[in-house]
């Protein structure tokens, strides 16, 4: 449930989405809801199915919700051909978050002298910004977050709490950071002598597009030589580990706990389910799907959607296949055989 710290009427609402209503004007609407906790005063929506058997009964003030369900609409509709975008633009207007934003320098914050400043920066309780570093009009750096020296961040970025950027980053207009994340750390690179290993210094950097995403606690590892590019409008979740040199192209998204190893290229418009694997230096073209918790080993290099790996299963059943699958290279050859006395025959 979320509330406005504003009032906003049913005609913003349809206004700002751009459609048209039945219903009175001036309702006010204090918040989002769903359709089964909505008040008088919010807007609900109707974005799965699933929720249908909530919308007859809904207390909503309006819905928002596919023209095909607008008959079954107890209540003034807001109806869009894309409701989900649609709830995705009405949270925007009642997001507390900006706020509470108050431009400037919190006196416990560290920042360089040589820093460059753009207007309505807020520079949050506790944050270090090192030397060198340039920042963009209305950026918000978050409590406790560090900003390395000489990286660049554009305008209407906000680093929430606890950020590392580190030192040489690169990152683009309206991006959020979220919590705990780490963008420049250093890459895994080291070489062994037969008895130890020895680092590699990772000299290059990350580079972040615009209206990129980046969830709490996941890291984007700088290049060794070259730089880590993450395309425009990539969503990266939570847990997400993106090795050295890697490559992300635009309007990607990755969700939790992917890992990508070091100098993968992914494409445009991909998308990698939670818990995918992706092993170092492969090329994965445009417009690929990879479902949750596969392992790719090889290039794709045409779109579509890929899976491995199976389903959860009883454990009994588990366990009788794992036997045959380690039957599996005796069964073909057995095959083969069979088919050429066949063919001999």
């Amino acid at each position: 449930m979320t509330h406005a710290s504003h009032h906003l009427t049913l005609a913003d609402i349809a206004r700002h989405l751009g459609v048209t209503f039945e219903g009175d004007a001036a309702l006010p609407i204090r918040g989002l809801a769903t359709l089964k906790e909505a008040t008088s005063d919010q807007v609900a929506f109707l974005t799965n199915r699933a929720y249908l058997k909530d919308l007859a009964t809904t207390q909503a003030a309006a819905v928002l919700l596919h023209p095909e369900h607008g008959k079954s609409c107890p209540v003034p509709k807001l109806e869009m051909e894309n409701p989900y975008l649609g709830y995705a633009k009405l949270s925007q207007l009642f997001d507390p978050l900006p706020a509470r934003d108050k431009a400037g320098i919190h006196p416990s914050a560290v920042v360089a002298d040589s820093v460059t400043l753009g207007e309505g920066v807020s520079i949050q309780a506790h944050a270090v910004v090192e030397a060198g570093v340039t920042l963009g009009d209305h950026v918000v750096v978050g409590a406790g977050s560090v900003v390395g020296a000489d990286s660049v961040i554009g305008e209407n970025t906000r680093l929430h709490a606890n950020v590392t950027v580190c030192h040489g980053v690169i990152i683009g207009k309206r991006v959020i950071l979220q919590s705990g994340c780490v963008i420049g750390g250093d890459g895994f690179g080291f070489a062994h002598d037969g008895e130890g290993w020895h680092k590699i210094a990772q000299l290059g950097g990350v580079v972040l597009g615009d209206n990129v995403e980046v969830g709490s606690c996941s890291s984007i590892d700088r290049g060794a030589l070259g730089d880590t590019l993450i395309g425009d409008d990539v969503k990266i979740d939570s847990q997400v580990q993106i090795a050295h040199n890697v490559t992300i192209g635009a309007h990607s998204a990755l969700a939790g706990c992917v890992g990508i190893a070091g100098s993968t290229k992914v494409g445009k418009h991909c998308m990698l389910g939670g818990g995918v694997g992706l092993s170092g230096h492969l090329t994965i073209c445009d417009g690929v799907q990879v479902t949750g918790m596969s392992l790719v080993t090889n290039s794709i290099h045409t779109p579509g959607v890929y899976s491995s790996g199976t389903g959860a299963m009883s454990n009994s059943q588990w366990r009788k296949n794992a036997v045959r699958f380690k039957q599996l290279d005796d069964i073909a050859k057995r095959l083969s055989r069979l088919e050429k006395t066949t063919r001999d025959a």
